[in-house]
């Protein structure tokens, strides 16, 4: 044991507010696990308001742990020290329960190194009944938990808040009554919201009806995460229908927490001193928006939102993030041709863009953002130079409104996700990814204060398999752990006679899916009427009230 290790998290400890720490042996011990740093795990919402969950019964104590810096891993291997949690710096083979929540394909691969150092077994199979029983959640594991099967005992599908209490008595109770491994699983198997891989037939998402029944903000304040922000979530879900997004039928139906629910945690904010993070799929879709900036800004506080659409931003929402201090605005038009936004449902309009950048350029905001996708369903040559187009239009108003600032494109390959109605569709070819960007780049590079930057081609089509893969990628996952990592992918699939082209290609609409034991909410029927009217160029509305067309608000 490295006291060298144990010093450096108690200093960690020391920079935070609001955990919670129990006596030991009180309580059912959770292991919270994000499977990268903790500047990226302490970002993320969704860990705290689950730590807070967790905390909050009576009968459980939760502790987080994340993927340490590099020199930090070194010292663990060194010192044969198991991975130790931030609260007590208890082994993470010590937990009842490890739980990860995983938001980010890549990510994958650290949580396999994540078990490794906490001296954890990673095969699912080869754990007995003194082991962990190791779970996961998030986004990742909602969509096809498959390539992760082998690892876990457990999924959790859908929303935390809605599945979680139910585990953590299934859990008590059967531990209680002195029940084995396997009579555990089969019982959990039968809550809804919980897939066991070696059980489950099927599983259901499960959805928190109403918000305000559980707090969605900032639990533990430290100064090392991306936003230094008080997170405040003001809805959820996204009800616009983007075609691509996985998340907005992942997180159906949307919902909007109450004015006064959002008010108490803003007060939290002021009372720690903090600048308030709106946090939501489109901040400038709440209805009450205007209501809540006016709240924020009247309270002495400053404010930052995670995302606003175009066509919905108000000059209330622009005056009061320019009043607080932001210097640079994102839109994402996603496309930039009207052809290639009708395609994917965005219902962004180029008149959309230059009124939200009229209204931010009055403010006094300079910079902006545009994240744009290529290798989208149908996409052509022609829409690939409706980028540079709409890029030069922009920069054009800019420099008329005399907004000198810098215009940034933040460009990634298309990849199709599960649960969308894109998910037979093959990812377009790296070749034609690369000569895009080439060309976007080449055109642009000339134009003054107009920057192009882009995520790794080669990474996003690892990204593309591990999206839409299968069981048989356990394997894979395992044998790129025991020879680097995600560096060793590639290998790694061919060591196991895997192509990744099999797993990227278009899929037949007849064909069987990896994640189809999942049931989303929606049919099969509803994605396919999608995509005949992606290929149609044909707007679907957003939800409304009573609307019964996906089959979620039953």
């Amino acid at each position: 044991m490295s006291w060298e290790i144990k010093k450096y998290l108690k200093q960690q400890l020391a920079g935070e507010k609001g955990y919670y720490i129990y006596p030991a042996g009180t309580r059912t011990r959770f292991a919270l696990a994000y499977p990268n740093s903790y500047f990226v795990g302490m970002s993320n919402l969704g860990m705290h308001i689950i730590y807070r969950l967790l905390n909050e019964r009576n009968d459980t104590a939760c502790e987080r742990f994340f993927l340490p810096e590099k020199k930090m891993q070194e010292n663990y291997e060194k010192t044969h020290t198991p991975l130790l949690s931030i609260e007590t710096q208890t082994g993470l083979m010590d937990f009842d329960i490890i739980g990860f929540a995983v938001s980010f394909e890549m990510d994958y691969f650290n949580i396999l190194r994540l078990l490794e150092m906490g001296k954890v077994k990673l095969l699912a199979k080869e754990r007995t009944e003194r082991d962990p029983l190791v779970i996961a959640g998030g986004p990742c594991a909602t969509f096809n938990p498959e390539p992760l099967a082998d690892f876990f005992d457990a999924f959790i599908i859908g929303e935390g808040e809605a599945v979680m209490p139910a585990f953590m008595d299934v859990y008590k109770e059967s531990r209680e009554a002195g029940e084995s491994r396997q009579e555990l699983l089969e019982k959990l198997s039968k809550i809804p919201g919980v897939y066991v891989p070696d059980v489950s037939v099927k599983a259901s998402r499960q959805w928190l009806k109403n918000l305000d029944e559980f707090p969605g903000e900032t639990v533990i304040e430290t100064e090392d995460t991306e936003f230094r922000l008080h997170l405040v979530e003001v809805a959820r879900g996204c009800g616009r229908h983007c075609r691509f997004c996985m998340a907005g039928y992942c997180f159906r139906k949307p919902r909007n927490r109450s004015l006064e629910a959002i008010e108490k945690m803003i007060v939290k904010a002021k009372e720690r001193g903090r600048r308030v993070g709106l946090m939501g799929a489109a901040v400038s879709d709440y209805p009450e928006i205007d209501t809540l900036c006016r709240n924020i800004l009247g309270d002495g506080l400053s404010m930052s939102v995670a995302s606003f659409r175009a066509d919905s931003v108000t000059l209330e929402l622009m005056h009061s993030l320019a009043a607080s201090g932001l210097k640079t605005i994102t839109m994402a038009p996603e496309a930039g041709s009207t052809r290639m936004r009708q395609i994917i449902n965005k219902g962004i309009e180029d008149e959309h863009l230059f009124n939200a950048m009229d209204l931010a350029i009055k403010a006094g905001i300079r910079n902006f953002r545009l994240y744009i996708m290529i290798g989208l369903p149908y996409e052509e040559g022609d829409d690939i130079k409706a980028i540079v187009d709409m890029a030069n239009r922009l920069k054009d108003f800019m420099e008329e409104k005399g907004a000198m600032g810098r215009l940034t494109l933040s460009i990634n390959p298309f990849i199709p996700k599960p649960f969308t109605p894109f998910q037979w569709l093959e990812m377009a070819p790296l070749k034609y990814i690369q000569k895009s960007l080439k060309d976007i780049t080449s055109a642009l590079k000339k134009r003054h204060n107009i920057e192009v930057i882009a995520e790794s081609p080669k990474e996003a089509y690892v990204q593309g398999v591990l999206a839409r893969g299968d069981r048989d990628l356990g394997k894979v996952l395992l044998n790129a752990h025991e020879n680097g990592g995600a560096k060793a992918f590639k290998q790694a699939m061919k060591m196991n006679k895997l192509s990744m082209e099999d797993y990227l290609r278009q899929r037949d609409l007849t064909e069987e899916l990896p994640w189809d034991m999942i049931d989303m909410g929606f049919t099969k029927d509803y994605l396919m009427k999608e995509l005949d009217n992606a290929q149609k160029l044909k707007h679907t509305l957003k939800c409304f009230e009573n609307c019964k067309r996906c089959g979620v608000c039953k």
